[in-house]
């Protein structure tokens, strides 16, 4: 809403001024005050699609319109009188090329003319051509923008240089971005929008799905009793096995760390992990986990793989996971991402059992990127999950990092079901995957912790009791009712 009040009144004509069709007028009393003022009510440029895009980069939020450089001007003065002390804000800015782009900070502009570290700031782009926002944070994880008093700087692009329609890219390499992707290589602008982003009660009321926290203690006992006490339904079988299948540093490798940390009662790190940009796991391996030093392994394995990349000849082979899922892959099997499995390795099962086989299959996907999925990532997982489904294996989905994503579960992992941004990406995770959002599993990792805690095994036990049941659906879908002695069925 722009006021202009009663000590501007000399510049104002009778005749109303001459303002755009699209705005409306309205003459008002302030109650406390005998001040006239004339307000303007704003309206974003966005249309109904771009607002949603630009809304996927967030949980569940509302834009506030705070500032219209076709209204207020694109003076750095009127940008910051509208914009400086909002919290939270978001830039967009138009060109002619059809491009939405700016940049979102989750601090307050002060004009202090420091940089400010804020690893929430990232910049966008939304365009018509592009299904997904295009969202950039910065190398360091740590920068966010430059405090500056002559418009927005967030490190690599200056909005409103000069007090101009236009932007500067400056090249400070804060950001890494293709101009022309973010947007188009036109940097003169038709318009430029500030938005204050408000959080809309995030926070739910009554969990979206039911869950024992109160007595955590006996909660975690009874999901550890019913996994060391599961029975495979064949006698032929002793141990489910069960493949983790997801991209280069979503968790796989760190989940079994902490299933295997909670049977063994404390923080271990088995199987190598990190965020490298490629596959640290480079072999079939295959874990089993004790509960305790002098026990018996639980009756269950975890097959743990290459990250399955976007890229042809990069990560895991579509062909390879139909080798794994057979049996024919042994422990310990070195990948080559350039060819598929040799049939006259050593390594290569010619005659694997039941037992061999896999049971169950877990996509595992890091929650803070699901929004940024890119379409050929989607479409590898939809060529693994038809070739899963011919041969009739169970899959579900283990959402990692869910803290990570979003600050009410950070603060209490019990929030989890109550986090309406955590509802939201599993519903998306279930549209992308082409599962039901009951298959879709949030957990938190241990991969910072020294020391275990209830909440997080609770979590990562009932995602393991999922897995043992859904192994059970393909057991039963193996074999009639009393046939479980005989010959499984070959694929």
């Amino acid at each position: 809403m722009v006021t202009l009040c009663e000590e501007h009144r000399p510049t104002i004509h009778r005749q109303w001024l001459r303002f755009k069709p699209r705005l409306h007028l309205r003459v008002y009393f302030l109650p406390r005050s005998s001040i006239t003022c004339y307000s303007v009510i704003m309206r974003s440029s966005l249309s109904a699609e771009q607002e949603k895009k630009l809304l996927s980069l967030f949980g569940h939020v509302r834009l506030h319109l705070l500032y219209k450089a076709s209204i207020h001007g694109y003076m750095h003065q009127a940008f910051h009188n509208r914009c400086d002390g909002q919290g939270p804000t978001i830039l967009a800015a138009y060109n002619k090329s059809g491009f939405i782009f700016g940049g979102y900070i989750s601090k307050d502009y002060a004009g202090s003319g420091i940089e400010i570290n804020d690893e929430k700031a990232f910049l966008y782009s939304i365009t018509d051509h592009r299904e997904k926002p295009l969202q950039v944070f910065s190398k360091t994880g740590q920068y966010g923008f430059t405090d500056s008093s002559y418009g927005l700087n967030v490190g690599d692009l200056w909005f409103l240089a000069n007090s101009t329609a236009t932007v500067q890219q400056l090249g400070q390499n804060y950001y890494t971005f293709e101009a022309e992707e973010m947007h188009g290589n036109d940097l003169q602008l038709t318009e430029c929008e500030v938005f204050r982003v408000e959080h809309r009660g995030d926070f739910l009321e009554r969990p979206w799905r039911k869950i024992d926290w109160e007595g955590c203690g006996s909660t975690r006992e009874r999901l550890m009793d019913y996994i060391q006490n599961y029975t495979p339904r064949v006698k032929s079988v002793d141990q489910a096995r069960v493949l983790l299948v997801g991209p280069v540093g979503a968790g796989k490798s760190s989940f079994f760390n902490s299933i295997n940390s909670v049977f063994k009662g404390h923080v271990t790190g088995k199987a190598n992990t990190g965020s490298a940009g490629t596959s640290l796991t480079t072999q079939f391996r295959t874990y089993s986990i004790k509960a305790g030093e002098d026990s018996r392994p639980l009756p269950l394995v975890l097959c743990d793989t290459m990250g399955l990349e976007e890229t042809l000849g990069a990560g895991l082979d579509v062909d390879d996971i139909t080798n794994i899922l057979k049996g024919h892959i042994r422990d310990r099997y070195q990948f080559n991402p350039s060819m598929s499995v040799r049939t006259d390795s050593a390594d290569f099962n010619t005659s694997p059992s039941l037992k061999d086989r896999i049971h169950c299959v877990v996509y595992v996907l890091d929650a803070c990127k699901i929004s940024v999925l890119s379409s050929k990532r989607i479409e590898k997982f939809a060529v693994v999950r038809r070739t899963i489904n011919r041969l009739g294996v169970p899959q579900l989905v283990l959402l990692t990092k869910v803290d990570e994503a979003c600050p009410l579960v950070s603060e209490d992992l019990t929030n989890v079901y109550r986090s309406r941004y955590i509802e939201r990406m599993i519903c998306e995770v279930s549209v992308c995957l082409g599962v039901s959002q009951s298959c879709v599993l949030p957990v938190k990792n241990y991969s910072r912790e020294l020391e275990l805690e209830v909440n997080s095994d609770i979590l990562l036990l009932s995602a393991v009791v999922q897995m043992l049941r859904n192994t059970d659906d393909y057991f039963e879908d193996l074999y009639e009712p009393g046939d479980q002695n005989t010959e499984a069925p070959h694929f």
